[in-house]
């Protein structure tokens, strides 16, 4: 059986290829592409970052490295790197005070179904 790490890797990559495959090339995201990504897969994320249209495209333009507008995974696991670290902060940021160190809730809802399946007290 997978850990829960193998799990979140496969399904990182399973998100990619379910928008990679809509137009054109088949390993990479175009900008149509890339905004709905974002915009169906991190909902939360932009509401809570107050992020438009704009700012998307902003993010694509960073990320593409090579400059053919378009994403390679390698240029998108960029930004579930930076996304990740970005939700670690917010953990930390949102959670309870104590002795232990504790996660409070990232970008997704306290009570969603992430919570709990890899959260953690050191």
């Amino acid at each position: 059986m997978p850990s829960l790490m193998e799990c979140s890797i496969e399904n990182v990559i399973k998100v990619f290829h379910q928008y990679s495959r809509r137009q054109e090339h088949l390993d990479r995201l175009n900008q149509s592409e890339f905004k709905e990504l974002v915009q169906k897969e991190l909902p939360t994320f932009l509401k809570k970052e107050g992020r438009d249209e704009k700012a998307i495209e902003e993010i694509l333009e960073d990320l593409d490295t090579n400059g053919d507008k378009q994403l390679s995974f390698e240029e998108f696991s960029m930004l579930v790197a930076k996304l990740t670290e970005a939700a670690h902060e917010e953990m930390h940021k949102n959670s309870p005070k104590g002795d232990h160190h504790h996660h409070g809730p990232g970008f997704g809802p306290s009570q969603g179904s992430c919570q709990g399946r890899g959260s953690h007290i050191h």
